[in-house]
């Protein structure tokens, strides 16, 4: 008789073991019930990790905010944000990471190249994926991924027609990286609605790849010697601010033009702000605009991390506010499937306006495809801060 109750002790503690051990993935449902987990990927670190650290603080803070004030129909956000360093791969193993943490939206990736990874994974698992900043139209390629910020294309059609709506120059030359899709995709646009402009051309686009990125002087001479009285740069800040030296030491007087790979180049390392006056950017977001929302969101990051937040910070805010605003248009509740909660996310986008930081009077709007329609602002290095013109 002993040996049958040890026996059947021992069967209970076993059967109770195996439902506990099978309710990993159970207690992670029950886990996902309690809150909608947004996952967010970018880098934090390495060279590009102005962009990402932007982005994952200004994120924080909209999620700070929503469930400070209940959540999301009552429901609250947790958010996870890791570092990808910049790098495909790196990228891949931190979405497969937040999806053992149990992520149902993905929020990023913030740079191009990761993201069109990333997507082929949200794909396979036909998650809601919104990038605030990779501008690539290879990342919309699936019905399932949306944009905050604008695509490469609409980058370069909009400085091509600020600047020739503003006569800001009789000659302009490009200096690009025809090794990056960001770029180069850009450059091409710019060059087509220029013609179409009118704007004066050098006789060539200079370019340069990733593995000659440090040098840029040959590029400045040949347009130097051609007039050219306005570079316009659809690149990256770290290139940009290398760019800004030779030209100030090559005795160079010519006014820049970059689009939003250039947020972020007053913050360089070592790099001498005063080369930057007069720097002319189109971007979404500037942080002196005198509405009360900028203004909060400006003073709220100045006072969580010291200083004054970019436009990578402010899209990312805008994403999820997105976000809250989809699903509070489909009625979508956390105990629902990564898979369903997509499909009422998707359908919702189209639907909503988000009055964002981004956005201007107008607002932020979706197209299926992905895209957004919002307006963009142009703004000026003055003084060492970013001035809207």
């Amino acid at each position: 008789m002993k040996k049958l109750v040890s026996f059947a002790l021992a069967l209970t503690l076993a059967v109770g073991c195996l439902a506990g051990c099978g309710g990993g993935s159970g207690a992670k449902e029950e886990k996902k019930a309690d809150a909608f987990y947004i996952g967010g990927i970018g880098p934090t670190t390495g060279a590009a990790a102005i962009y990402g650290t932007a982005a994952k603080n200004g994120a924080q803070i909209a999620v700070d905010e929503i469930n400070a004030a209940g959540g999301i129909n009552g429901v609250k956000i947790e958010y996870n944000f890791q570092d990808d360093q910049h790098d495909v791969e790196k990228s891949v193993n931190a979405y497969n990471t937040l999806k053992d943490w149990g992520m149902q939206i993905l929020m990023g990736c913030v740079t191009t190249g990761p993201c069109v990874a990333v997507t082929d994974k949200t794909l396979e698992d036909n998650m809601f994926q919104i990038t605030p900043s990779a501008s690539s139209t290879d990342v919309i390629t699936n019905d399932n991924v949306f944009q905050v910020c604008f695509t490469d294309p609409n980058q370069g059609i909009a400085s091509a027609q600020y600047i020739a709506q503003n006569k800001l120059a009789k000659k302009v030359g490009i200096i690009y990286d025809s090794s990056d899709i960001y770029s180069s995709g850009i450059e091409e646009k710019f060059v087509d609605e220029a013609k179409t402009q009118g704007l004066t051309l050098a006789s060539e686009p200079q370019a340069f790849t990733a593995d000659s990125k440090t040098d840029f002087q040959t590029q400045l001479k040949k347009l130097q010697s051609e007039g050219v009285d306005l570079i316009f740069l659809p690149i990256y800040y770290t290139e940009a601010s290398i760019i800004l030296k030779q030209a100030d030491s090559m005795g160079y007087d010519v006014k820049f033009f970059g689009v939003d790979g250039m947020d972020g180049i007053l913050t360089v390392e070592n790099f001498d702000t005063s080369l930057a006056e007069g720097v002319m950017l189109l971007t979404p977001f500037a942080a002196d605009a005198k509405d009360e929302a900028t203004q909060n969101f400006v003073n709220t990051y100045k006072e969580q991390f010291g200083e004054v937040p970019n436009q990578f910070a402010a899209d990312s805010y805008d994403c999820i506010y997105a976000i809250k605003a989809a699903i509070e248009q489909s009625g979508a509740t956390p105990d629902m499937s990564t898979s369903d909660l997509c499909e009422a996310l998707k359908g919702a986008m189209t639907e909503i306006s988000v009055q964002g930081l981004t956005g201007g009077e107008e607002g932020l709007t979706w197209e299926a495809t992905g895209e957004v329609s919002k307006a963009p602002k142009a703004v000026i290095i003055e003084n060492g801060v970013y001035v809207g013109m």
